[in-house]
Protein backbone atom coordinates (compact mmCIF):
# COMPACT_ATOMS: atom_id res chain seq x y z
CA UNK A 1 0.00 0.00 0.00
CA UNK A 2 1.65 3.51 -1.03
CA UNK A 3 2.34 6.02 1.87
CA UNK A 4 0.19 8.57 2.96
CA UNK A 5 1.32 11.54 1.19
CA UNK A 6 0.29 13.94 4.14
CA UNK A 7 1.33 13.07 8.21
CA UNK A 8 -0.66 15.33 10.86
CA UNK A 9 1.03 16.53 13.50
CA UNK A 10 1.84 14.38 16.34
CA UNK A 11 -0.73 15.15 18.30
CA UNK A 12 -3.69 15.09 15.48
CA UNK A 13 -3.43 18.43 13.98
CA UNK A 14 -3.66 18.98 10.06
CA UNK A 15 -0.85 21.60 9.70
CA UNK A 16 2.41 21.49 7.84
CA UNK A 17 5.19 23.84 6.87
CA UNK A 18 5.45 25.42 3.76
CA UNK A 19 9.08 26.68 2.83
CA UNK A 20 8.32 29.54 0.94
CA UNK A 21 9.79 31.64 3.48
CA UNK A 22 12.67 29.28 4.18
CA UNK A 23 13.61 30.45 0.64
CA UNK A 24 13.69 33.98 2.00
CA UNK A 25 10.41 34.92 0.17
CA UNK A 26 10.32 38.88 0.66
CA UNK A 27 12.96 39.45 3.31
CA UNK A 28 15.93 37.12 4.13
CA UNK A 29 16.30 34.91 7.10
CA UNK A 30 19.75 33.54 7.54
CA UNK A 31 21.03 29.87 8.10
CA UNK A 32 20.15 29.83 11.99
CA UNK A 33 16.65 31.01 11.94
CA UNK A 34 15.54 28.44 9.18
CA UNK A 35 16.65 26.07 11.06
CA UNK A 36 15.18 27.76 14.06
CA UNK A 37 11.45 27.50 12.24
CA UNK A 38 12.02 24.00 11.21
CA UNK A 39 12.99 22.84 14.57
CA UNK A 40 10.10 24.37 16.32
CA UNK A 41 7.79 22.98 13.85
CA UNK A 42 9.08 19.25 14.49
CA UNK A 43 9.01 19.81 18.07
CA UNK A 44 5.77 20.98 17.70
CA UNK A 45 4.88 17.55 16.20
CA UNK A 46 4.53 18.69 12.26
CA UNK A 47 5.92 15.81 10.23
CA UNK A 48 4.72 17.23 6.66
CA UNK A 49 7.05 19.80 4.87
CA UNK A 50 6.89 21.48 1.24
CA UNK A 51 9.20 23.50 -0.47
CA UNK A 52 10.21 23.92 -4.58
CA UNK A 53 13.05 24.87 -6.98
CA UNK A 54 11.92 28.67 -7.29
CA UNK A 55 11.58 28.94 -3.19
CA UNK A 56 15.23 30.75 -3.14
CA UNK A 57 16.24 29.01 -6.03
CA UNK A 58 17.35 26.09 -4.21
CA UNK A 59 18.21 27.41 -0.38
CA UNK A 60 14.40 26.46 0.61
CA UNK A 61 15.20 22.72 -0.71
CA UNK A 62 18.86 23.09 1.11
CA UNK A 63 17.65 24.37 4.56
CA UNK A 64 15.07 21.61 4.64
CA UNK A 65 17.22 18.67 3.71
CA UNK A 66 19.94 19.86 6.09
CA UNK A 67 17.00 20.24 8.79
CA UNK A 68 15.04 16.68 7.91
CA UNK A 69 18.01 14.39 7.51
CA UNK A 70 18.72 13.27 10.68
CA UNK A 71 15.21 12.35 11.79
CA UNK A 72 13.92 8.74 10.53
CA UNK A 73 12.63 8.95 7.20
CA UNK A 74 9.57 7.10 7.88
CA UNK A 75 8.24 9.31 10.23
CA UNK A 76 8.05 12.74 8.12
CA UNK A 77 6.98 13.52 4.40
CA UNK A 78 8.87 16.16 2.15
CA UNK A 79 7.64 17.08 -1.09
CA UNK A 80 9.19 19.65 -3.49
CA UNK A 81 7.94 20.57 -7.49
CA UNK A 82 8.95 20.68 -11.18
CA UNK A 83 8.69 22.95 -14.07
CA UNK A 84 11.41 25.41 -12.99
CA UNK A 85 15.20 24.20 -13.96
CA UNK A 86 18.52 26.16 -11.99
CA UNK A 87 21.14 26.71 -13.47
CA UNK A 88 24.16 28.02 -12.00
CA UNK A 89 25.07 31.33 -13.10
CA UNK A 90 28.27 33.54 -10.97
CA UNK A 91 26.11 37.22 -11.69
CA UNK A 92 22.80 35.71 -10.86
CA UNK A 93 20.83 38.51 -9.46
CA UNK A 94 20.53 38.41 -5.37
CA UNK A 95 16.81 39.24 -5.82
CA UNK A 96 15.08 37.27 -7.87
CA UNK A 97 11.03 36.31 -8.39
CA UNK A 98 9.87 38.12 -4.43
CA UNK A 99 13.11 36.23 -3.09
CA UNK A 100 16.17 38.13 -1.76
CA UNK A 101 19.74 36.39 -0.92
CA UNK A 102 19.54 33.59 -3.43
CA UNK A 103 21.37 31.03 -4.25
CA UNK A 104 23.71 31.70 -7.68
CA UNK A 105 21.14 29.87 -10.07
CA UNK A 106 18.83 31.40 -12.53
CA UNK A 107 15.57 29.44 -13.38
CA UNK A 108 14.32 28.45 -16.69
CA UNK A 109 10.68 26.45 -17.19
CA UNK A 110 11.31 22.70 -18.65
CA UNK A 111 8.51 20.71 -18.14
CA UNK A 112 9.89 18.14 -21.03
CA UNK A 113 10.28 14.65 -20.01
CA UNK A 114 14.14 15.37 -19.42
CA UNK A 115 13.85 18.28 -17.87
CA UNK A 116 11.48 17.12 -15.04
CA UNK A 117 13.79 14.07 -14.40
CA UNK A 118 16.91 16.11 -14.08
CA UNK A 119 14.79 18.34 -11.88
CA UNK A 120 13.62 15.48 -9.32
CA UNK A 121 16.91 15.02 -9.08
CA UNK A 122 18.68 17.88 -8.71
CA UNK A 123 15.96 18.51 -5.63
CA UNK A 124 17.09 15.41 -4.19
CA UNK A 125 20.64 16.24 -4.48
CA UNK A 126 20.21 19.66 -2.73
CA UNK A 127 18.38 17.59 -0.23
CA UNK A 128 20.47 14.94 0.27
CA UNK A 129 17.47 12.42 -0.20
CA UNK A 130 16.94 9.53 -1.85
CA UNK A 131 13.12 9.50 -2.43
CA UNK A 132 10.49 12.26 -2.44
CA UNK A 133 7.09 11.76 -0.74
CA UNK A 134 5.23 13.92 -3.30
CA UNK A 135 6.23 16.13 -6.33
CA UNK A 136 4.03 18.78 -8.03
CA UNK A 137 4.18 20.38 -11.14
CA UNK A 138 4.46 23.90 -10.35
CA UNK A 139 2.17 26.86 -11.74
CA UNK A 140 0.92 25.83 -15.03
CA UNK A 141 -2.09 27.79 -15.00
CA UNK A 142 -3.10 31.14 -17.99
CA UNK A 143 -1.69 33.67 -15.42
CA UNK A 144 1.43 32.34 -14.86
CA UNK A 145 1.72 31.11 -19.17
CA UNK A 146 -0.27 33.52 -20.73
CA UNK A 147 -0.93 33.00 -24.36
CA UNK A 148 1.36 29.42 -23.92
CA UNK A 149 -1.00 28.19 -21.29
CA UNK A 150 -3.05 25.69 -24.29
CA UNK A 151 0.57 24.37 -25.42
CA UNK A 152 2.33 23.84 -21.22
CA UNK A 153 -1.17 22.04 -20.56
CA UNK A 154 -0.35 19.64 -23.34
CA UNK A 155 2.92 19.22 -22.36
CA UNK A 156 2.19 18.24 -19.07
CA UNK A 157 -0.09 15.90 -20.14
CA UNK A 158 1.83 14.10 -22.85
CA UNK A 159 5.44 14.18 -21.20
CA UNK A 160 5.28 15.94 -17.56
CA UNK A 161 2.85 13.06 -16.54
CA UNK A 162 3.68 10.09 -18.04
CA UNK A 163 7.98 11.08 -16.98
CA UNK A 164 7.12 11.19 -13.24
CA UNK A 165 5.05 7.53 -13.43
CA UNK A 166 8.52 6.78 -14.43
CA UNK A 167 10.10 8.21 -11.84
CA UNK A 168 7.68 7.03 -9.50
CA UNK A 169 7.71 3.20 -10.81
CA UNK A 170 11.61 3.56 -10.22
CA UNK A 171 11.29 4.63 -6.62
CA UNK A 172 12.57 8.04 -6.55
CA UNK A 173 8.91 9.41 -5.48
CA UNK A 174 5.72 8.33 -4.29
CA UNK A 175 2.84 10.93 -5.33
CA UNK A 176 2.21 13.06 -8.72
CA UNK A 177 0.50 16.02 -8.13
CA UNK A 178 0.04 20.16 -8.93
CA UNK A 179 0.66 22.79 -6.69
CA UNK A 180 -1.33 25.64 -8.80
CA UNK A 181 -3.03 28.79 -7.56
CA UNK A 182 -5.77 28.13 -10.03
CA UNK A 183 -8.31 25.85 -9.91
CA UNK A 184 -9.51 25.90 -13.49
CA UNK A 185 -6.28 24.15 -14.51
CA UNK A 186 -6.89 21.45 -12.18
CA UNK A 187 -10.45 20.61 -13.48
CA UNK A 188 -8.39 20.46 -16.75
CA UNK A 189 -5.71 18.25 -16.18
CA UNK A 190 -8.20 15.94 -14.22
CA UNK A 191 -10.42 15.63 -17.79
CA UNK A 192 -7.52 13.63 -18.88
CA UNK A 193 -5.44 12.18 -16.01
CA UNK A 194 -5.13 11.26 -12.57
CA UNK A 195 -3.52 12.56 -9.89
CA UNK A 196 -2.40 11.15 -6.42
CA UNK A 197 -2.15 14.77 -4.89
CA UNK A 198 -3.24 18.57 -5.30
CA UNK A 199 -1.72 22.06 -3.29
CA UNK A 200 -4.13 24.34 -4.26
CA UNK A 201 -3.43 28.03 -2.76
CA UNK A 202 -5.84 30.42 -2.18
CA UNK A 203 -8.66 29.36 -3.89
CA UNK A 204 -10.64 27.99 -0.92
CA UNK A 205 -10.33 29.93 1.75
CA UNK A 206 -12.62 32.69 4.27
CA UNK A 207 -12.48 35.08 1.61
CA UNK A 208 -12.50 33.20 -1.62
CA UNK A 209 -14.13 29.75 -2.24
CA UNK A 210 -13.63 29.29 -6.55
CA UNK A 211 -13.25 26.11 -5.90
CA UNK A 212 -16.15 25.33 -3.68
CA UNK A 213 -18.73 24.57 -6.52
CA UNK A 214 -16.44 22.23 -8.92
CA UNK A 215 -13.09 20.94 -7.90
CA UNK A 216 -13.58 20.47 -4.19
CA UNK A 217 -16.38 17.64 -5.18
CA UNK A 218 -14.58 16.25 -7.72
CA UNK A 219 -11.39 15.73 -5.25
CA UNK A 220 -13.74 13.70 -2.91
CA UNK A 221 -15.04 11.64 -6.06
CA UNK A 222 -11.35 10.98 -7.58
CA UNK A 223 -9.46 10.84 -3.79
CA UNK A 224 -7.30 13.12 -4.75
CA UNK A 225 -5.50 13.95 -1.07
CA UNK A 226 -5.86 17.44 -1.41
CA UNK A 227 -3.40 20.18 0.63
CA UNK A 228 -4.64 23.69 0.96
CA UNK A 229 -1.87 26.63 1.03
CA UNK A 230 -2.61 30.49 1.42
CA UNK A 231 -5.13 30.06 2.76
CA UNK A 232 -4.86 33.43 4.32
CA UNK A 233 -4.54 35.04 1.08
CA UNK A 234 -1.52 36.08 1.27
CA UNK A 235 -1.91 38.70 3.98
CA UNK A 236 -5.46 39.76 3.86
CA UNK A 237 -6.80 36.99 6.60
CA UNK A 238 -3.62 36.68 8.96
CA UNK A 239 -3.95 39.97 11.02
CA UNK A 240 -6.21 42.72 11.80
CA UNK A 241 -7.87 43.89 8.84
CA UNK A 242 -7.66 47.22 9.05
CA UNK A 243 -8.67 50.15 6.04
CA UNK A 244 -6.08 52.87 7.34
CA UNK A 245 -3.21 49.83 6.79
CA UNK A 246 -1.98 48.35 2.94
CA UNK A 247 -3.77 44.85 2.41
CA UNK A 248 -2.09 41.97 0.15
CA UNK A 249 -4.40 39.36 -1.21
CA UNK A 250 -2.75 36.39 -3.54
CA UNK A 251 0.72 38.56 -3.10
CA UNK A 252 -0.40 42.04 -4.52
CA UNK A 253 -2.25 44.81 -3.04
CA UNK A 254 -5.53 43.72 -2.29
CA UNK A 255 -8.57 45.51 -4.40
CA UNK A 256 -11.32 47.31 -2.58
CA UNK A 257 -14.13 44.28 -2.57
CA UNK A 258 -11.74 42.09 -1.25
CA UNK A 259 -10.78 44.34 1.67
CA UNK A 260 -14.71 45.47 2.40
CA UNK A 261 -15.54 41.31 2.49
CA UNK A 262 -12.69 40.78 4.96
CA UNK A 263 -13.65 43.96 6.88
CA UNK A 264 -17.68 42.81 6.68
CA UNK A 265 -15.85 39.46 8.25
CA UNK A 266 -13.80 41.12 11.29
CA UNK A 267 -16.90 43.11 12.56
CA UNK A 268 -18.58 39.33 13.06
CA UNK A 269 -15.24 38.20 14.42
CA UNK A 270 -15.26 41.11 16.86
CA UNK A 271 -18.88 40.14 18.08
CA UNK A 272 -17.83 37.25 18.84
CA UNK A 273 -14.43 37.56 20.36
CA UNK A 274 -12.97 35.34 17.17
CA UNK A 275 -9.39 36.54 15.36
CA UNK A 276 -9.76 36.18 12.17
CA UNK A 277 -6.76 33.82 11.45
CA UNK A 278 -8.56 31.64 13.75
CA UNK A 279 -11.30 31.61 11.07
CA UNK A 280 -9.25 31.68 8.32
CA UNK A 281 -7.65 28.42 9.34
CA UNK A 282 -10.55 26.54 10.91
CA UNK A 283 -12.74 26.94 7.60
CA UNK A 284 -9.85 25.57 5.26
CA UNK A 285 -9.72 22.89 7.32
CA UNK A 286 -13.55 21.95 7.99
CA UNK A 287 -14.16 20.86 3.91
CA UNK A 288 -13.55 17.10 3.84
CA UNK A 289 -11.53 17.47 1.04
CA UNK A 290 -8.91 18.66 2.78
CA UNK A 291 -6.05 16.73 4.77
CA UNK A 292 -3.71 19.33 5.74
CA UNK A 293 -3.13 23.05 5.60
CA UNK A 294 0.39 23.86 4.69
CA UNK A 295 1.60 27.34 6.06
CA UNK A 296 4.50 29.59 5.26
CA UNK A 297 5.90 30.85 8.48
CA UNK A 298 9.03 32.93 9.21
CA UNK A 299 9.75 32.59 12.62
CA UNK A 300 8.49 30.52 15.94
CA UNK A 301 6.39 32.96 17.05
CA UNK A 302 4.41 32.65 13.91
CA UNK A 303 4.18 28.85 13.38
CA UNK A 304 2.87 29.13 17.62
CA UNK A 305 0.39 31.61 16.46
CA UNK A 306 -1.28 29.18 14.22
CA UNK A 307 -1.10 26.24 15.95
CA UNK A 308 -3.07 28.56 18.54
CA UNK A 309 -5.39 29.32 15.91
CA UNK A 310 -5.95 25.70 14.47
CA UNK A 311 -6.96 25.56 18.82
CA UNK A 312 -9.37 28.27 19.21
CA UNK A 313 -13.06 27.98 20.50
CA UNK A 314 -14.89 29.37 17.94
CA UNK A 315 -18.65 29.75 18.63
CA UNK A 316 -21.31 27.42 16.43
CA UNK A 317 -23.49 31.27 16.36
CA UNK A 318 -20.71 32.65 14.46
CA UNK A 319 -20.58 30.52 11.80
CA UNK A 320 -24.37 30.69 11.53
CA UNK A 321 -23.93 34.38 10.99
CA UNK A 322 -21.32 34.82 8.78
CA UNK A 323 -23.64 32.19 6.52
CA UNK A 324 -26.83 34.50 7.07
CA UNK A 325 -25.33 37.53 6.13
CA UNK A 326 -23.63 35.69 2.91
CA UNK A 327 -20.36 35.90 3.65
CA UNK A 328 -19.76 32.10 3.27
CA UNK A 329 -21.72 30.13 0.85
CA UNK A 330 -24.43 27.68 2.23
CA UNK A 331 -22.85 24.73 1.00
CA UNK A 332 -19.47 25.41 2.43
CA UNK A 333 -19.20 22.86 5.26
CA UNK A 334 -18.05 24.38 8.83
CA UNK A 335 -16.79 23.58 11.62
CA UNK A 336 -18.56 21.07 13.42
CA UNK A 337 -20.50 19.82 10.87
CA UNK A 338 -21.27 16.24 9.92
CA UNK A 339 -18.27 15.56 7.51
CA UNK A 340 -20.33 14.80 3.49
CA UNK A 341 -20.40 11.39 2.25
CA UNK A 342 -17.28 10.76 0.37
CA UNK A 343 -14.74 12.25 2.59
CA UNK A 344 -11.20 10.86 2.06
CA UNK A 345 -9.86 9.05 5.70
Amino acid sequence: MKTPAFLPCTDGARLGLGGAPLGNLFEALDDAQARAVVEAAWSDGCRTFDTAPHYGHGLSERRLGDALRAQPRSHWRLSSKVGRLLTPQSQAPHEQHSYVATLPFVQHWDLSASGVRRSVEDSLQRMGLAQLDAVYIHDIDAATHGPQADQVLRQVLEETLPELARLQEQGLLSHIGLGVNDHLIVEQVLRHADLDVLMLAGRYTLLDQSALPTLMPQLLKRRVALALGGVFNSGILATRVAKERPMTFNYAPAERVWVDKALAMQSVCDQHGVSLPAAALQFALAHPAAQIVMLGVRSVAQWQAARQAEGAVIPSDFWRQLRHEGWIPAQAPIPGETRVQGALP
